[in-house]
């Protein structure tokens, strides 16, 4: 099984706002050998960190492919640029963000590329609570923490409301 986080806090290149952007993406993500399996309901979230910045919308995907971590990273990361991401600035706005969260529980070693499970998953409820609706018996790979408990430990002050589908 592999997890993807997807959001926006921007439009995409023509088209009229973050969600559409994110849905555009779906449609584009098996032009590149990803398959989606199953979404989980949008959410809209607040930047983390708080800044006067647009909020997100984010949803958490469950995805097939035979790409390997590194060259899966590489092909979410044009689909990103054809979306209109540009990276520079650490937490800026952006037209799109697809990360790879889980590639089939994998544990990355001191210094692999990419670290897996993602390092900031664990921080953000953007991906705890979508990941909740999608697979909620999930278990953090690294420790084996169950996803209501990190639910539970996650830091005060994320504001976050679930979209209606």
């Amino acid at each position: 099984m592999i997890l993807l986080g997807i959001g926006a806090n921007l439009a995409g290149p023509e088209l009229p706002n973050a969600l559409a952007t994110c849905e555009a993406a779906l449609l584009a993500l098996p032009g590149v050998g990803i398959q989606i399996e199953a979404r989980s309901p949008w959410y809209e979230s607040e930047p983390v960190p708080r800044s006067d910045q647009p909020w997100y919308v984010n949803a958490v995907l469950r995805a097939g492919s035979d790409l390997t971590p590194d060259a899966l990273l590489a092909a979410l990361h044009a689909v990103e640029a054809r979306f209109g991401r540009t990276r520079g600035t650490a937490n800026a706005a952006r037209s799109l963000d697809l990360d790879l969260l889980d590639h089939q529980g994998r544990v990355s070693a001191e210094g692999e590329w990419p670290i897996l499970p993602h390092p900031r998953m664990r921080l953000r409820a953007f991906v705890r609570l979508p990941l909740r609706d999608l697979q909620p018996a999930w278990r953090h790979p690294r420790d084996d923490v169950s996803l209501d408990a990190l639910i539970a430990a996650l830091p005060d002050g994320q504001k976050i409301r679930r979209l209606s589908d």
